[in-house]
């Protein structure tokens, strides 16, 4: 027996699970996914699950409101037996939830109850987490608080950026996909309640958040860095005398064995900067600077940095003001 799916995605992180379905024993009647978006420039942005939908045949509909009463009618006429979410972008009603005969499954990235939320690779890389995974739950109304079906582990890699535990996880996530359908059309899914009491959160990333505070440790800098990669990219700002702040994209530290120089040092201090190395005051102790950015220019090992650029003791990184 094969079910009658409809994979309801828009980022690619559900790529690979719905490249999966397809090639399944499964019928993936549709994939309902966000309108086009367009860019300032006019075009329109790339969108790999609707072309690779259209490159196998899959009917593709984009309804600006999947809650209104035309997609409602539209979605009860594919008459799905499951609808697969993943990184869709709308929040669900009851209406669309309840259309599905065995349910409405979502993919989350992460070992849910923690991070429930927008941004759960992120803030797991953020908070210092040494593993994370992938849940499959049955969609409720309460943001990702459903029964789970299927929880897959993984762990967080010692330099691991958001951008590589993402692909890493859409793998992972793809795997978890084929598991839950296989367990529902054979009704042996087994729901898993989640306990409420661990729930963490993990809201939307803003631009904001990138920021470095260089008041933390070494190690919370170090996640602070890694979850911001991709996006919103870790910044912060070089201070120099009589020049105006610049804007410095950091992009990879390491905890630095050689002591701070100065005890006094304020937190953003630089406390060294010679061919070797570009170390900087943290509140607990001094970081190694490995890879930064100017704006407009390729990511540079701090020993190239440095071969053009003279820093001081007297220079600093810090907020723009």
């Amino acid at each position: 027996m094969s079910l009658n799916i409809v994979m309801m995605a828009t980022g690619e992180f559900a790529l690979p699970g719905f490249k999966a379905l397809i090639a399944s024993e499964h019928n993936v009647c549709a994939l309902i996914t966000q309108p086009d978006r367009v860019n300032p420039r006019k075009k329109i942005h790339p969108h790999p699950l609707k072309e690779y939908a259209v490159e196998q045949g899959i009917p593709v509909l984009q309804p600006e409101s999947i809650n209104s009463p035309e997609s409602i009618k539209k979605l009860q006429s594919l008459r799905p037996d499951v609808v697969m979410v993943g990184a869709y972008g709308q929040i669900l009603s009851a209406e669309v939830i309840d259309v599905p005969t065995k349910g409405t499954y979502n993919l989350h990235a992460s070992l849910l109850p923690r991070h429930r939320g927008a941004a759960p690779i992120q803030y797991a890389i953020w908070k210092g987490d040494k593993k994370t995974g992938v849940t499959i739950f049955r969609i409720e109304p309460k943001l990702d608080a459903g029964p789970m079906i299927v929880k897959r582990e993984t762990k967080i890699l010692p330099d691991e950026t958001s951008g590589q535990l993402h692909d890493r996880l859409a793998i992972v996530g793809a795997e978890a996909i084929l598991e839950a359908v296989q367990l529902i059309d054979s009704d042996q899914a087994v729901p898993l309640l989640q306990d409420d009491s661990l729930a963490t959160k993990s809201p939307k990333i803003s631009k904001a958040q990138g920021e470095i505070n260089w008041k933390l440790s070494p190690s919370e800098i170090d996640c602070h860095i890694r979850a911001m990669q991709p996006w919103p990219n870790p910044f912060t700002f070089l201070h120099r005398k009589d020049k105006k702040p610049e804007r410095i994209l950091i992009l990879k530290v390491t905890p630095s064995a050689s002591p701070s120089v100065n005890t006094n040092s304020q937190p953003g201090s630089i406390i060294a900067a010679h061919k070797d190395s570009l170390i900087v005051q943290t509140g607990e102790g001094p970081l190694s600077i490995e890879l930064i950015q100017k704006a407009g220019k390729k990511a540079m090992t701090a020993q190239e940095y440095l071969r053009g650029h003279s820093l001081s003791e007297e220079d600093y990184f810090g907020s723009p003001s």
